[in-house]
């Protein structure tokens, strides 16, 4: 029988100039019963997204914290994932991209002990708008190198969506700044071994660039040599605060 979800789940939501959409999506992720506490990074946005941002000041669940200089979408997560005090942390960008009706999908692993980790996976089959060729061919490019090098078979390793227990993301040793996370966590959370990562399939709508999509052909080339870097030329001693034998219990026999 599945666990229950309501309230176990801290949602990190980094910001950077979202000023049209930041409203309503946190309003859609409080929506949410498996909400706990949303924990909102301003990267130091230029636009209204701060202000706005202030519809929530008095709002218990909402927790807000302000960079002084954009230092990237990476340093927000990090910054973030110190926050969380719920049982599950989970991801979730400011625009509609990603779906906060679909967070049972990705945290229900979690909450049944089947996963450590979750990834939604924009690939697995789900219906969903038409994408730019390109960007998912580049998507999938990035997957492909980044199991090569950490010996797990994901189908989407760029996705938003990943879920943690608490326990598991705050016991690992983050440092890239910009979209270079996205490699980072999953290199990090391969290198353990231990760890039960899931996938599972979710939906996904992709914006235009006039309606502020950030991400470049720049992005995929540091993302390679972050490839590279935290599978190879990193110290796999430095990826982790405490071993995980102290940090999860010996996970549950099969029955």
């Amino acid at each position: 029988m599945s666990c229950d979800l309501t309230g176990s789940t801290s949602i990190i939501i980094p910001v950077y100039n979202e000023e049209k959409t930041i409203i309503r999506l946190v309003n859609s992720v409080l929506d949410r019963p498996e909400v706990g506490e949303v924990i909102i990074v301003n990267d130091a946005s230029t636009d209204s997204s701060w202000q706005e941002l202030q519809t929530f000041a008095d709002n218990p669940r909402v927790k807000l914290f302000q960079h002084e200089y954009n230092k990237g979408k990476g340093a927000a997560l990090i910054f973030g994932f110190a926050q969380a005090s719920c049982r599950f942390v989970l991801v979730q960008d400011a625009d509609f991209e990603y779906s906060p009706s679909e967070y049972p999908l990705v945290l229900q692993p979690l909450a049944d002990d089947l996963a450590d980790v979750v990834y939604g996976s924009r690939f697995m089959g789900t219906p969903g708008m038409v994408r730019f060729f390109r960007h998912e061919m580049g998507n999938k490019f990035l997957t492909f190198w980044s199991n090569v090098f950490s010996d797990i078979n994901l189908s989407d390793m760029e996705t938003c969506y990943k879920g943690f227990k608490r326990e598991v993301i705050q016991n690992l040793n983050l440092c890239s700044e910009r979209f270079g996370i996205e490699v980072e966590l999953t290199a990090k959370v391969a290198a353990a071994r231990i760890l039960r990562i899931w996938q599972v399939p979710i939906s996904y709508r992709p914006r235009r660039y006039n309606q502020g999509k950030k991400i470049t052909w720049r992005d995929g080339i540091a993302a390679m040599w972050h490839i590279f870097r935290f599978n190879v030329l990193e110290s796999k001693s430095k990826f982790y605060k405490k071993p995980w034998s102290e940090v999860l219990p010996p996970p549950p026999d099969f029955q």
